[in-house]
């Protein structure tokens, strides 16, 4: 990446709202985009069979194109990078810069993939501030939902908290969706890449809590030399705090908590039997990583194996992913071993790592971007 970070930015937002397929302006990088038919996971909603058949109505999370950022080059390529993105993301714009940075050093593809109901996999309205302001009115009446609520995260907070069960279905779907998109590139069945390519992860957020799950879970042995770097991620889920008018609001928060921290493991059990749900790898390793007091040697046993294919930074006044989450998940001696805690001499959040500064000096932001993916690059290079 020829020009700095914020310089970029704003190239290929300007760029990427227009044209979105291509060189990008610098040309070192071609952006294309390719469809991706999902199959719905099996499980039904618990107790809630409206929302799973509101959810199989969504024809945009069946039916997508996922984007791909490749180095101007030689193909086909022998592997790629999967960019992994935040919850509640309606687009691409924060990541574009990420995924150009990567591609063009690592001198690999990049993968954006959307989580389910995520981006383009989610319906134009959720995005659309002319239908979100009925939501919005109907949820103040009914929670009281006041400076947590916004726009943004109106349609995650309604969602989850009609059917918590959601967050568990959505990512075990994305799970299953990563897993045969790497089934095609590993048989030779995508233009970009020779037969036997392999993936390896750049999670961030949410993200990382799905790859881990993935690595975790991974019995076909698909990703057992998979290096996975996590920024701002990591976390345990109860070590999570997803309160943020980017996120979801604070009722939809706390629903989520109460369910998944306490409710979730009563209920298992009757599910399980009633055949609501099924037991396998993916979901074991899912109730791993919810509490820090269960199954807590079987997943830091499994960060001990990984630790070598394992990388990450995290930053300290992030409030959603703590780094005390991420000692949590992995063991104080995982985390200090993996993770990087930095703090950035600028006013950043979780949500925005790297925000661009009204004053236009934006000089220490573009060597907190620098420092980060050279850390990333680096990694991944192996």
């Amino acid at each position: 990446m020829k020009l700095p970070f914020s310089n970029t930015q704003k190239q290929l937002l300007e760029w990427f709202r227009t044209v979105k397929l291509g060189l990008t302006p610098d040309r070192t990088v071609e952006i294309q985009q390719y469809p991706f038919v999902s199959t719905p996971v099996d499980e039904v909603s618990q107790n809630n069979p409206e929302a799973r058949q509101q959810d199989a109505a969504i024809l945009e999370n069946r039916c997508f194109n996922y984007t791909v950022f490749s180095p101007v080059g030689s193909q086909p390529f022998q592997s790629a990078i999967l960019l992994l993105h935040g919850l509640n993301e309606r687009n691409w714009d924060k990541y574009l810069s990420w995924a150009s940075y990567l591609a063009e050093t690592c001198q690999r593809p990049v993968v954006l993939f959307p989580i389910a109901y995520h981006i383009n996999r989610a319906p134009v309205s959720w995005s659309d501030p002319r239908v979100m302001r009925d939501w919005m009115r109907k949820r103040q009446s009914e929670t009281g939902a006041e400076r947590s609520l916004s726009f943004a995260n109106v349609a995650l907070s309604e969602r989850l908290s009609h059917d918590p069960f959601r967050f568990y279905r959505s990512g075990r779907q994305t799970l299953e969706d990563i897993r045969v998109l790497a089934r095609q590139l590993s048989a030779g069945n995508h233009t970009l890449f020779a037969p036997g390519a392999t993936l390896d992860i750049f999670a961030y957020s949410i993200g990382a809590f799905l790859a881990e799950i993935l690595l975790m879970s991974d019995t076909e042995g698909q990703f057992a030399k998979s290096r996975l770097f996590v920024f701002c991620g990591g976390s345990i889920f109860k070590s999570m705090f997803g309160t943020s008018r980017s996120i979801m609001d604070q009722p939809a928060y706390e629903r989520l908590f109460q369910f998944y921290c306490y409710d979730w493991f009563k209920r298992l059990p009757e599910a399980l039997d009633r055949g609501e749900i099924q037991m396998d790898a993916s979901l074991k390793a899912f109730n791993a990583m919810i509490d820090p007091s269960f199954h807590r040697e079987e997943r830091e046993a499994f960060f001990d194996s990984a630790r070598n294919r394992l990388s990450g930074i995290a930053l300290q006044k992030d409030r959603v992913m703590p780094f005390t989450g991420i000692e949590a998940c992995m063991g104080e001696y995982n985390a200090e071993a993996c993770f990087e805690q930095l703090d950035f001499p600028f006013m950043y959040t979780h949500e925005a790592p790297f925000p661009l500064q009204p004053s236009g000096v934006n000089e220490p932001v573009d060597k907190a971007f620098q420092y980060v993916f050279q850390r990333a690059t680096h990694f991944l290079a192996g």
